[in-house]
């Protein structure tokens, strides 16, 4: 062992140690290493840097805006409608609908694309079951990453594998060839998920941080169908309230008639008054809705009010308060002031009444819409304090085709070898600009920018790993230790090696690092060298004990995932799939 390489094995070490208790955040950790490699003279200034130009970053990259343009035209919100619909909202059936879905995806394309296609739809369907997204976003990249030994094209490691078979005289892979390990895997790794691997995911937010980071916030408003609405005469169940905005009726006044929590099939008419809970996004859509309109004693939808120096905010009421024990009815908040409540949140408590007939209470938090001058005025005057402003977007659903097209024909373009998967989806995300789909400030908010940095700042310890030869050792040393031993034994040590190879390195590059080696082991054994390289193939994708995958770098921050967090629910994946493929591998490509 060389000084270098000593030195570099310290460094992960250490990193791994940082990474684990989060002393700092991973991003600064990722950037100290990527320093004491430069200073270490373990790799020269220009190569410790061309990590931020690799391929990697620029897919991820492209990819975060093109799912940042699905959400802007309502296609995400539209798909997790639709799944949460059928699945009747069930955390357990989601999940396994969730996994099912990245699995096949994620057979026929790259596993970080596939990911990136549903994170969106996730954090949406998160926020919709009120459950931390963190239950849902590691199964997601995990079940991404289980498909890649399905197919050939599953991964690029696949095709690199091949390629390199073909220079030691073998047949190269085969579309299919891969597919009676890799379905097994997949069907144990999604059962292991969905039964013993969930239990062990974290929820890393709590109901608060929820409510601050999703707008999970509950408030009540007053609808009422105005009397020309297309929903007159449908049933609740046909209106579409509860399924296109989410919206539960509480109580429904028609006339002098008070019916409370109405079924289904209750029909409406022309005029009914309905008191309905939802979050603050679906209400303020409620504009979008034909025949439908806020209704409060004040006349709460004036149009006279839909100016452009309006301004949406959320505030709160705070102890010494005047508006406490007041109506809303008798404050004349419209005529003194300029504006509306659109809808009021009470924590952990029921309100039947009119809105405005409800004496309010220190802590209620009221959604108000008015001029940005009086909303500061009555701030200043301990009427309330202002949560924050709300910025209401609508999806720009006239284009969502556009975007589900664009996103296709990116993956198209990759998939078909026109083009490589970086430049497919960076043709992909101009095309969203050019369209209008998203606008590049709109987009540019939506990239995880921590994950650009950690993977820049790791790839470089992959190039170390191989400019200090400390990846040719680690190989050497395996080949030394089972020297004589059984082959199945051998067959371990290389799938085990290749996946810790696979956690500061790329999997093309782990796998390229130890495929000549398995392959010459092989034959020094006189053993079927095809065995061990579909092994490689297979551990070069077992990508699940850190964060360091790109698929799982892309839920880490939304996550809010430590990296200890991977360690203790990937690990019992990786002997999962090892004990699938020790057993499979060697039967389907016997040894002799």
């Amino acid at each position: 062992m060389t000084p270098q390489i000593a030195l570099l094995l310290s460094i992960l070490g250490i990193a791994l140690v940082l990474f684990s208790f989060e002393w700092l955040a991973v991003d600064v950790v990722a950037v100290g290493v990527l320093l004491a490699l430069s200073l270490g003279g373990l790799l020269p200034p220009g190569q410790a840097f061309a990590g931020f130009g690799n391929e990697t970053i620029a897919l991820i990259f492209g990819l975060f805006i093109l799912t940042a343009a699905l959400a802007r035209t309502g296609v995400v919100e539209m798909v997790g409608r639709a799944m949460l619909g059928r699945l009747d909202g069930r955390p357990n059936r989601v999940l396994l609908a969730v996994m099912t879905g990245a699995a096949a995806l994620g057979s026929v394309m790259s596993k970080t694309a596939a990911t990136a296609f549903f994170v969106p739809i996730v954090m949406g369907l998160a926020r919709r079951m009120r459950i931390s997204p963190s239950r849902l976003l590691m199964p997601l990249a995990f079940a991404s990453i289980l498909a890649s030994s399905m197919t050939l094209v599953g991964t690029s490691t696949n095709v690199v594998v091949s390629g390199m078979m073909t220079q030691y005289g073998l047949p190269p892979m085969g579309m299919f060839e891969l597919t009676p390990v890799g379905l097994p895997i997949v069907v144990a790794g999604l059962l292991y998920m969905q039964i013993i691997g969930r239990r062990m995911i974290p929820d890393r937010s709590s109901p608060d941080e929820l409510t601050k980071e999703f707008e999970l916030r509950p408030y009540l408003t007053e609808i009422i169908l105005l009397p020309n609405s297309p929903l007159g005469g449908k049933t609740l169940g046909e209106s579409g309230l509860g399924k296109e905005l989410d919206f539960t009726v509480l109580r429904i006044m028609r006339g002098e008639r008070i019916f409370f929590a109405p079924t289904a099939d209750f029909r409406l008419l022309p005029g009914d008054e309905l008191l309905v809970e939802g979050q603050r996004d679906d209400i303020i859509k409620i504009k979008d809705v034909v025949g439908v309109g806020i209704e409060s004693d004040e006349a709460l939808s004036d149009p006279d009010l839909q100016t452009d120096v309006m301004q949406l905010a959320e505030v709160i009421l705070m102890p010494r308060s005047p508006l406490i024990g007041r109506r809303l009815t008798g404050l004349d908040l419209r005529e003194r002031f300029g504006l509306q409540v659109l809808a009021i949140n009470r924590h952990e408590a029921s309100i039947h009444r009119k809105i405005s007939h409800v004496p309010l209470q220190m802590g209620d938090v009221l959604l108000v819409q008015g001029p940005p001058y009086n909303l500061a005025t009555l701030e200043k005057n301990n009427s309330f304090r202002m949560i924050g402003t709300v910025t209401p977007r609508s999806p720009n659903y006239r284009r969502g085709w556009i975007a589900i097209t664009i996103f296709i024909s990116a993956l198209l373009l990759a998939t078909l070898g026109i083009t490589s998967l970086p430049v497919a989806v960076l043709l992909g995300s101009l095309a969203a600009f050019l369209t209008r789909c998203i606008t590049p400030e709109e987009a540019y908010r939506e990239v995880e920018w921590k994950a650009i940095i950690l993977i820049g700042s790791m790839l470089a310890f992959g190039s170390a790993m191989d400019y200090t030869g400390a990846s040719l050792f680690l190989v050497q040393q395996i080949v030394r230790l089972t020297a004589g031993a059984d082959p199945l034994w051998i067959l371990t040590g290389f799938f085990f090696l290749t996946v810790v190879l696979t956690q500061p390195m790329s999997n093309q590059a782990a796998a390229a690092v130890m495929l000549p080696v398995a392959i010459q082991t092989a034959m020094q054994m006189g053993i079927n060298p095809r065995t061990f390289a579909m092994m490689i193939a297979v551990a070069a994708s077992t990508s699940y004990i850190t964060p360091l995958e790109p698929a799982c770098l892309i839920v880490y921050g939304l996550g809010r995932y430590r990296f200890f967090d991977f360690l203790r629910v990937g690990s019992l994946l990786t002997l999962v799939v090892y004990a699938i493929a020790i057993l499979l591998v060697p039967r389907v490509w016997p040894l002799y």
